[in-house]
């Protein structure tokens, strides 16, 4: 009993009509079908990553978007693999909450700002020097 989880599906740049299953004030910004599986492998699932799958409704066919995570949802006699995780949606919830807290997401934003603050301090003084 597996299960098909897109990025599409937790993706807050996408609407309904796009592919997106959760709420959008739950949902990520970007993620990628290894960010799933790295979360949804941690926390015990049977995970495999199919890196060559496309999400049908997905338009743009970079790689950033490729891939889809087919997770082990319930036991050959139906019961749920982990008791916390019974339904496909809390699994998407779950993925959702957690994907913005791996080092990869962390490392990137604090990056980020200070080669913003650079390059707001570089202007100002190549505006000063042209005066």
């Amino acid at each position: 009993r597996f299960i098909c989880i897109y990025p599409a599906y937790l993706n807050n740049k996408k609407t309904i009509a796009e592919g997106r299953r959760i709420p959008i004030d739950k949902a990520v910004e970007n993620p990628t079908s290894t960010e799933i599986q790295d979360v949804c492998a941690a926390v015990g699932f049977n995970v495999l990553l199919e890196k060559n799958k496309m999400y049908p409704r997905e338009w743009n066919r970079d790689v950033q978007y490729r891939g889809r995570v087919r997770i082990q949802l319930k036991q050959d006699d139906g019961n749920p693999c982990l008791p916390q995780f019974p339904t496909r949606k809390s699994v998407m919830l779950y993925a959702a909450e957690t994907i913005p807290k791996l080092k990869t997401r962390t490392q990137k934003m604090g990056g980020g700002d200070q080669n913003l603050q650079q390059g707001e301090g570089g202007k100002k003084g190549k505006g000063k020097k042209k005066k």
